[in-house]
């Protein structure tokens, strides 16, 4: 007979659920630690001696480390037992996170990020594949969910909390906090998740499945094809957020604060709003999202006072993550499918924050916006034009 609690759940129960919950807060963790720039973009630049936009390296290049290390760690780790590769990935963030803290110099600082980049890529890409593993079938799209609003709630809350913490103490507090929040969930992490054997070795008798097709198929590529558009083109853009506000609107530290708060709630609510609708028709709420932060980046260099339009961007960009992941696993691929969108992912993170930062430094922080406003309207072409086809799934 199977012990239950008083909300109708069995101790396994519990326990399953536990675990869904402690990789959904490590995925949260992840996509914070790599967002941490973001909001402390000049402050770092000040400290370590480089410009605005050489600093933004420090977003592209966890983000061209991850590009790389999701397929390579997802084929090379396939027989390794999931919850071992997860702790190993959590420490490493740990440590990443608390050299950066304390990082006398750019290049240090540099080196911190290409680990991090090496934590994300694996620990996003294996993680949104668990919930298979984790609970009943019955219950594997509200744990997938619950996994991948990780992803989608740090990109909008992670540079706020990080600006908040860094006004009263200062830029490498946020780094220290990220790192002792990494080690705090490696215990948990340990203490919850159940041993996740890896893939089998083939044998003649039973051959690993080939999924090669379904990794290159047109709805798989398509999807790939709109990550690239829409997050390298919020990126260019939200990598240079604050400098914009500070330079262009004329923003005190207050008035940031604010306005970042303001654009994490508002992605947070996108977030869950858009995960309700996307599994029905992915295109379409993409393209309503997309629309959004194309409006919020174009009209930005008009408008003195941006607070309503970051709200709008928000919205807007707070729902993309869950809409690509839902259409993503609509498209099929398996794993190796996953691993294929987080390397899109986080390629576009580095490729948006590199090409923002040289218009940055070559043009004007207004432009940036224009760049990233542009690619964000292409994404919606490509979306509303592919979406005529039956095979994309949408």
């Amino acid at each position: 007979m199977t012990l239950t609690d008083v909300n109708g759940l069995s101790t396994g129960a519990r326990a399953r659920w536990l675990a869904v919950t402690s990789v959904a807060v490590g995925t949260f963790t992840i996509v914070t630690s790599e967002m941490l720039p973001v909001g402390l973009l000049t402050s770092i630049a000040s400290d370590l001696g480089v410009s605005d936009g050489t600093a933004g390296l420090m977003m592209s290049a966890p983000g061209l480390v991850a590009a790389v290390s999701a397929p390579v760690l997802a084929i090379t780790t396939r027989r390794l037992d999931r919850r071992l590769t997860l702790l190993a990935l959590m420490a490493l963030l740990a440590v990443a996170n608390l050299a950066g803290a304390f990082a006398p110099n750019y290049p240090v600082m540099l080196a911190a990020r290409v680990l991090t980049g090496v934590s994300i890529g694996g620990f996003w890409a294996f993680a949104a594949g668990l919930g298979v593993r984790l609970v009943p079938e019955r219950s594997v799209g509200r744990a997938t969910s619950i996994i991948l609003a990780g992803v989608s709630v740090a990109s909008v809350l992670g540079v706020p909390a990080a600006t908040f913490i860094s006004s009263f103490a200062g830029w490498r507090s946020a780094f220290v906090a990220m790192g002792v929040v990494a080690l705090a969930l490696l215990a948990l992490l340990a203490a919850t998740l159940p041993p996740m054997p890896g893939e089998p070795p083939a044998t003649a008798s039973a051959p690993v499945p080939d999924r090669r097709l379904a990794w290159l198929s047109r709805p798989l590529k398509v999807v790939l094809a709109l990550t690239v558009l829409t997050v390298s083109g919020h990126f260019a853009a939200y990598t240079y957020l604050r400098p914009f506000l500070e330079q262009v609107s004329h923003a005190g530290p207050a008035l940031i604060s604010t306005a970042l708060l303001l654009y994490g709630a508002a992605g947070v609510a996108g977030n869950f709003a858009a995960g309700a609708r996307a599994a029905d028709n992915p295109r379409k709420v993409l393209i309503t999202l997309v629309a959004l932060m194309t409006l919020s980046m174009a009209s930005l260099p008009l408008i003195g006072l941006p607070l309503a339009l970051l709200v709008v961007w928000g919205l807007g960009y707070g729902g993309v993550g869950v809409t690509l992941q839902l259409w993503i696993m609509r498209s099929g691929g398996g794993e190796m499918g996953t691993a294929l969108f987080v390397s899109a992912f986080n390629l576009s993170i580095a490729l948006g924050a590199l090409v923002g930062g040289r218009v940055v430094d070559g043009v004007s922080t207004s432009a940036v916006m224009w760049l990233g406003a542009a690619l964000a309207l292409v994404s919606v072409a490509v979306a509303g034009i592919w979406g005529r086809s039956r095979t994309t799934g949408s």
